[in-house]
Parts: C-alpha cells; structure tokens; sequence
C-alpha cells in the first residue's frame, strides 16, 4: 500500500499526471518464484509514458482503479521514497542478496525518470549493500546512469538489456509513440558496449504479420550485431488482459486488415500465440541468430567483478511457451514467465 503525496502536471509532460506516493516497501517477491530466474524485483513506477500498445503490465493499473488503456500511459505512479525504503530493507540480517531486477513490470527509465531521477540512489543501494541487478529498459536515460553502472559493476554482477522490437521507425511510432526511436536505443546499445557491457537486446515482441518476416528480421539483427549487442532474447506478441483489448483496438483502427488473421492467433481469452505460429517463428529466427552470431554466451564470458549483462555463469537460454526467455539455472531454476525473466 501506498500514500498520495500530491498529483503533478507539468508543461514538460503534457497530458500525462504523476501521482507522487510513499511507498512502504520496495522490494517485491515475484509470486510462484521457483518457476523464475529472480526473486526480486524493484518497481520505482507504475504506469508507463511509453504508451506501448501491447504492454502486457496495462492490466495491473487496473488495480488502481485507473484504466489499462490512455489511463495507464497518462498516470503514472512515481514512488519518491522508494530509495529511501530499499536502502532499509537491504539492511536487514535478513537479506541474503539475492538477485534483483528492474524492468519487469513498467519501465524503470521512463520518461519521469527524467524528473524524478529515483535511479541513481537505487542502483547505489543495492551496490553498497552487495545486492546485484539487472536492469531491462527501452529508455536512453540509461546513458546518464552508466559512469554509476560501471562503478557498480565492480563491486556486484550488473546485467544491462535493451528492448527493441521494431525497426520500422513508423510502425514503431504508431506501436510505442512514447518510446525513444529504434535508432536511439541502438545508439544507447553502443554506449553501453563502449562502457564495457555486454548488452542483451530484446527483439519482442515480434508481431505476427508485421515484423515477422525473413527480411525485417534480419535486418534487425543485421542493426543489433552493428550496435555491438552480444546476445538476442526474442519471443512473438503475447496479450494479456488489459492489453488485449488496447492492442486489438490499435489494430483495427490502423490495420483492419489483419483483424481476422489475429482473432484466428489470439481467439477468445486466448492471451498466447499458437504452439504453431511460435514453433514456425523459432525455425526462422534461431537460424539467423546463429548467423549473426547473436544466439548466446559461452560459460566463462563473465569473469567475477566484470561489467557483464546476460546470464550467470552455467546458464543456457531457453524459451518458454509466452514467448519470453529464461535462464535454467545449474541448480534447477524452471522456466520464466516475465517479460524480463532471463537476464538471471
């Protein structure tokens, strides 16, 4: 539970509401966390600025009584405390440092991070406390936090990735017109890499009839291997409750064509594609993976105290039937079901 602090507008940010609150707790234990490649995970905001059609996180704006559709890309959440809570649940006897991700429910480098900046003390709590971290973002505004990244990266394991998912800069302003440009985030790949990262990029959601053929993708991996990325997670268009229904609106009203073929994908309270449509999706993206040489790590890419972003040592790459990745674990992790649940 939370307070209301106030409720913000700003010309900077026209039409979009923060709702400043004080959080009391920070930390969050991810429900049914055997099944997951982390336990923990640290949410600075709700709601999210980038305005994704398909954001599978709409739905739980819904818990605020604000709707998953405009509501959720206009009022946004902004915990100012947050900071200030995790430096005291991370001192407690307690913690054992456990791994900790940021990036799985809203994105962490929003738009508000700009105004708020709740990143930076965040990544100093968990690096002075031992904790490591692993942050996933489709926001430029990790480039401010990567002299603190670096720093970070000595003391504890830090895992960057970058979500991009199309690279057609119209369809990607029609899909997510709160997000930087494609060409943006790659040049936010580079900068990463030039810091000393080896970056994940995250080519998902792919949308079945959009950015799902031989040439599109390949020219996306093509885009990705030139920004210096190591490894490529991918995965087809999942629609949860919430951004079903904000999708599908999306579609008909820009793409009415293809409403009858995605009613045939996602049918009913269908939130998957078919095991057919994703098995035929991975027999055409893993062999240009392999080509671009964007299909994993070896074990020992991550020496101890190294800048590293990926998966932990003795770790493979799996997919689960989302379409999201995960990491198996030696010690007999099962599969992920986030969208950011690999990088562990």
């Amino acid at each position: 539970m939370s307070s209301l602090v106030r409720s913000v507008n700003t010309p900077e940010f026209a039409d979009v509401t923060f709702h400043e609150v004080l959080c009391k707790s920070a930390l969050n234990h991810v429900p049914g966390s055997s099944a997951m490649p982390f336990d923990w995970t640290v949410n600075p905001y709700r709601g999210c600025s980038h305005a994704c059609t398909y954001c599978f996180a709409r739905g739980t704006h819904e818990y605020l009584e604000l709707d998953a559709g405009r509501d959720f890309d206009t009022q946004v959440i902004v915990k100012v405390n947050v900071a200030e809570v995790l430096r005291r649940e991370l001192a407690r006897g307690s913690w054992e440092r456990e791994p900790v991700m940021l990036g799985t429910n809203t994105d962490p480098y929003q738009r508000a991070e700009g105004k708020y900046r709740l990143m930076p003390e965040i990544i100093s709590a968990l690096t002075e406390s031992g904790t490591p971290f692993s942050i996933l973002t489709k926001g430029t505004l990790l480039r401010r936090d990567l002299p603190l990244l670096t720093d970070a990266a000595r003391e504890v394991r830090v895992s960057l990735a970058l979500s991009i998912a199309i690279f057609d800069d119209a369809l990607q302003d029609a899909v997510e017109p709160g997000t930087p440009s494609t060409a943006a985030r790659l040049d936010t790949v580079r900068a990463a890499v030039a810091a000393g990262f080896r970056v994940t990029v995250f080519l998902m959601p792919i949308l079945p009839h959009l950015t799902d053929s031989i040439p599109v993708i390949d020219e996306a991996l093509r885009r990705i291997r030139e920004a210096g990325a190591s490894r490529v997670v991918f995965g087809a268009l999942h629609l949860r409750p919430g951004a079903k229904q904000w999708f599908l609106q999306w579609l008909e009203h820009q793409h009415p064509e293809l409403m009858s073929s995605y009613r045939g994908l996602y049918p009913g309270a269908s939130t998957t594609a078919p095991k057919a449509y994703r098995s035929w999706l991975n027999k055409r993206v893993r062999p240009l993976l392999r080509v671009h040489g964007l299909d994993g790590y070896a074990e020992d890419d991550h020496p101890r105290g190294a800048p590293v972003a990926g998966l932990a040592a003795r770790s493979r790459v799996v997919t689960t039937s989302r379409g999201h990745a995960a990491a198996a674990r030696s010690g007999g992790r099962g599969q992920a079901s986030g969208a950011a649940s690999m990088l562990f």
